[in-house]
């Protein structure tokens, strides 16, 4: 699924860049292929679609495509249907989040499917753990804040995401993961002393993990830009079969959706403020040693 979900963002990228460069509008093309424009938009999105290769070639005739870049376009997308063959052969075409679809917000079912595909990842986090480090019942306490009607079986299923989600990411040898934290991170409250006790813990057995860097920006750090950029997470991923370089995405999110950026000044612009943080964090050994010192704090 990791392998259909690159090849489909790239085939969708190479598609817009098509589109775009033809001056025709998402409605337009709609309009051409007898698709909604919604459809457009999730095809040049890397989301999954029901367009067929007559479909996609009267696409690429209404672009007035090049040979070469029609030949790159049915390359891409002879790829992307032939990775959805052997998903479906191999039960995996869905995904294994799609089975958790009620204890996430619509946006998020794309966040997983990045996270699944990427191979290295950047968090950098102003007020909560990220989510791939929370403990159960950290993340029990913030379902709890966010919705407390959710019932017991709810609640059970979204922290079992939790765990498959872990297993599927940290445990992958290939997966790294770099977590900047802002102190706050450690100081916020989502539960009762014990239950930071606990997230802290977690936190730095998660550190001692060969593929996973913790970093914790103190409180007197200053002079960076951190502040002004907020949270984000920046996943990159590895390169393609066909040579494309399959291109970063920056995620943040709002409690009124997410934004997925992948302009190229936008992620030169993140990845220096990366450069930044990293400039003013504690190393990993001075991270441990204060992230303890706060769990004895809580433990008093």
């Amino acid at each position: 699924m990791a392998g259909s979900t690159v090849s489909r963002r790239a085939f969708g990228k190479f598609l817009r860049e098509l589109r775009e460069q033809a001056h025709k509008s998402t409605l337009a093309v709609g309009l051409r292929i007898e698709v909604s424009r919604q459809t457009i938009m999730r095809l040049e999105d890397g989301l999954p679609t029901k367009v067929t290769t007559p479909q996609l070639e009267a696409l690429l005739d209404f672009y007035g495509a090049k040979p070469k870049d029609r030949a790159e376009a049915l390359e891409l997308w002879a790829q992307v249907r032939q990775q959805a063959k052997i998903a479906k052969i191999e039960g995996t075409s869905k995904g294994w989040w799609q089975g958790f679809s009620g204890q996430y917000l619509s946006h998020f079912g794309h966040y997983l499917r990045l996270e699944a595909a990427a191979n290295h990842m950047t968090t950098h986090q102003l007020v909560l753990v990220p989510g791939l480090m929370q403990a159960s019942e950290y993340r029990r306490w913030i379902i709890r804040a966010d919705d407390p009607h959710a019932s017991v079986e709810e609640v059970d299923r979204a922290l079992e995401l939790l765990a498959i989600r872990r297993r599927e990411r940290l445990d992958n040898t290939k997966f790294q993961l770099l977590a900047l934290l802002s102190e706050a991170v450690l100081r916020h409250q989502p539960g009762p002393p014990e239950v930071m006790v606990n997230q802290l813990q977690h936190l730095v057995e998660d550190s001692e993990r060969h593929n996973v860097s913790l970093r914790v920006i103190p409180f007197s750090a200053f002079g960076y830009s951190g502040l002004s950029v907020q949270s984000f997470t920046l996943m990159r991923f590895p390169l393609m079969s066909t040579k494309l370089v399959e291109p970063p995405v920056v995620y943040t999110e709002g409690s009124e959706g997410a934004l997925y950026l992948e302009r190229a000044d936008v992620i030169t612009r993140f990845s220096e403020a990366i450069t930044n943080i990293e400039r003013v964090a504690l190393n990993e050994g001075d991270t441990r040693d204060l992230v303890l010192k706060i769990a004895k704090e809580y433990a008093a």
